[in-house]
């Protein structure tokens, strides 16, 4: 047996019995196109509706392709391979990543990722700050221009266990970011840990009347939080969360970067979203910065 072998992929040859295929080695293969095209082709052993939803977000990312999924360049959060330890910690501590891409001058030169785990094992257990340089913990990132295929990228990140891949386009500039939490997400459903719990509660307020938002914040909460009524009365039954009531007033799942307007005037930018769904999105409640500049005098 090969000890090199990455320990989640289990053999599938013929000279192993007893051994049965890792779950990404299973989903890769699945997805890959060895079973059948569509949901409906695949045989009803009893399966739940919950293990039915995840061979159908299977089998749709076989057409699914990295663009699609990525962290757009303009959302991304880097570090300056001349970063400080005081500026990386601040990354760190913002940007509620455990990787950080490390760029030279501009995003369009990153030479790799640092790991908080690097750092954290370096400098915790009686290591010297004063020695401390950046250089020392960059890990390899993996490339993917926007076109490829996210199983194949899933399984390459399985394999040479490098979970995060730049997307990179024609002329070689950096077009976005791509993690294995990314594209597991689009198998399973958006993956919540214990850091993202604030956010995946509600909101944050940015600024006043300028919120930071969950698109699965319940609306209810949040109008009273708001100090606005933002659906008609015969309505509220409807739509429960923000993203439900972005995707009412637009009648689509917006892009990245797109903004809806609120018949009231409310501003609903999308922050993060892929072709099946709005995940953040900043609310700019209309008169608030007007009420607060009236208030100051």
């Amino acid at each position: 047996m090969d000890d090199n072998r990455p320990p989640d992929v289990e053999s599938d040859s013929d000279d192993e019995p007893g051994r049965q295929p890792g779950l990404i080695a299973r989903i890769i293969k699945f997805a890959g196109g060895d079973t059948a095209d569509t949901a409906e082709e695949v045989p009803d052993i009893g399966a739940t509706p919950v293990e039915r939803a995840l061979v159908q977000n299977i089998l749709t990312m076989r057409g699914q392709r990295v663009e699609e999924v990525m962290i757009p360049r303009a959302d991304i959060t880097a570090v300056d391979a001349d970063a400080t330890l005081d500026e990386l910690n601040e990354a760190f501590r913002d940007g509620a990543h455990s990787r950080l891409p490390v760029y030279r001058e501009t995003l369009d030169d990153v030479i790799g990722f640092v790991h908080v785990k690097d750092v954290a094992l370096a400098l915790g257990f009686g290591g010297s700050t004063n020695a401390f340089s950046l250089s020392d913990h960059v890990r390899e990132m993996l490339v993917a221009p926007p076109s490829m295929p996210t199983k194949r990228l899933l399984q390459r990140m399985q394999t040479s266990r490098i979970h995060m891949a730049l997307v990179i386009d024609e002329y070689g500039g950096v077009d976005g970011l791509v993690t294995i939490e990314d594209l597991v997400e689009q198998i399973v459903g958006e993956i919540v840990d214990e850091h993202d719990q604030e956010e995946a509660a509600g909101w944050r307020q940015e600024r006043p009347g300028v919120y930071i938002c969950n698109a699965r914040a319940e609306l209810s909460e949040f109008e009273q939080e708001a100090g606005v009524d933002l659906l008609p009365d015969d309505l509220d039954e409807d739509v429960d969360t923000l993203g439900g009531l972005v995707f009412m007033l637009s009648n689509r799942i917006p892009e990245r970067g797109e903004v809806i307007t609120h018949p009231q005037g409310h501003e609903f930018e999308i922050i993060d979203a892929d072709p099946r769904r709005i995940k953040r999105l900043r609310v700019n409640l209309f008169g608030a910065e007007r009420a607060v500049s009236n208030a100051a005098e």
